[in-house]
Formats: C-alpha cells, sequence, structure tokens
C-alpha cells in the first residue's frame, strides 16, 4: 500500500519520546511504510485480546533502519515505538 494512503495516528507522548530518546522524528518513522523491503511481524509478546500489535523493520528516508512498534486504531497506524534497529533487528530485515 503506498504511503499516501496510509493514514497515521499519533500520541503526543510518543512523538516527544521517539524524537528525545531515539532519534526518530514521526516523519522519518511513518517514512519506513513506504519502503517495499518492509519486515512486518505480529508482536505476541505485547498483543492483548483487545489489541494487536505489531514490529516492522524498514529503510526510512534519512536511510537508516527502524524498528517500529504500532497497533491499528480505526484503520490507522497508531505508532507506539520508533528506534533504530539493532544488530540482530537489521539482521531480520536484510
Amino acid at each position: 500500500m503506498p504511503i499516501e494512503e496510509i493514514e497515521f495516528e499519533w500520541d503526543q507522548w510518543n512523538i516527544q519520546k521517539n524524537e528525545t530518546k531515539h532519534g526518530v522524528s514521526s516523519v522519518e518513522a511513518e517514512s519506513v511504510f513506504s519502503d517495499p523491503k518492509l519486515k512486518l511481524y505480529e508482536d505476541i509478546k505485547h498483543s492483548t485480546e483487545k489489541e494487536k500489535r505489531f514490529i516492522c523493520y524498514g529503510k526510512s528516508r534519512l536511510h537508516r533502519i527502524l524498528m517500529i512498534a504500532f497497533t491499528l486504531r480505526k484503520q490507522k497506524v497508531r505508532i507506539i515505538s520508533a528506534r533504530s534497529a539493532s544488530k540482530s533487528e537489521r539482521s531480520a530485515y536484510q
């Protein structure tokens, strides 16, 4: 799905946390979803009966491989966390 068709929803706290703690802006985090090589996994550990969570690894518009944790709410992607991928996560991406 082209990124133009994806709607994102953000909690203001998560925007600040990702920028301050991880150095990832909301724009960069969203850009990962346009990576044709995006790797997507269900986050079983953090999912609940009420809400499934997902993790993806992809290359951002700044050419960094990021890990994005997110959920879907009302057909929108709600990003929970965005950070640089660890060594093992980069391997999973490649």
